[in-house]
């Protein structure tokens, strides 16, 4: 499905760990990473174990120094992202608990604000498809992977404000 190798040290130098599935603690395998190798799928880093904390967006590619995509060295936990081959469908909320002004996506939104006139979003509902929320317009700033489901509010996708930016399927893994 998906491959990701994980090395210590910049340019794909160090010690290397070497995965294809979620893993929810690699300090086991790893004391840091510096760069990373995706061959095959999606991939989302997460700062912290338990999949907490910043995340970072990798498909197929090689990423010579993950600093350099916004990450610190200290990447404690990996998710793959399953290929998904049907249509991709969000609804999108201004308010929380699925309240008020709703639109339904199945495209890529560079510019929230611009595009669908809304300031914030406060809760969604990821019908098909995975999708990442980025803090900023144009998919830059601070990332958040929504899988299927409910979110009734931006703090149960690890947000800490309602500011969406912009957002995208996490499409063209595999």
């Amino acid at each position: 499905m998906g491959k990701i190798t994980l090395f210590e040290e910049k340019n794909f130098q160090g010690r290397s760990f070497e995965c294809s599935s979620d893993r929810s603690d690699l300090q086991a395998y790893l004391s840091r990473c510096n760069s990373v190798r995706v061959d095959s799928g999606c991939f989302m880093l997460y700062e912290h174990s338990n999949f907490m904390g910043q995340q970072l967006f990798l498909k197929r590619g090689e990423y010579p120094d993950i600093q350099c995509q916004g990450m610190t060295e200290y990447i404690r936990s990996c998710r793959l992202i399953p290929p998904h081959r049907g249509t991709y469908r969000i609804k999108v909320y201004e308010k929380d608990n699925l309240r008020s002004q709703m639109m339904e996506l199945t495209e890529d939104c560079p510019q929230v604000l611009e595009q669908l006139r809304l300031c914030e979003i406060q809760s969604c509902v990821v019908l098909e498809g995975h999708w990442i929320f980025y803090e900023m317009p144009n998919y830059r700033g601070r990332q958040y992977l929504l899988r299927p489901g409910e979110y009734r509010r931006f703090s149960d996708w690890g947000a800490t404000t309602s500011k969406v930016g912009s957002l995208r399927r996490a499409a063209d893994c595999f």
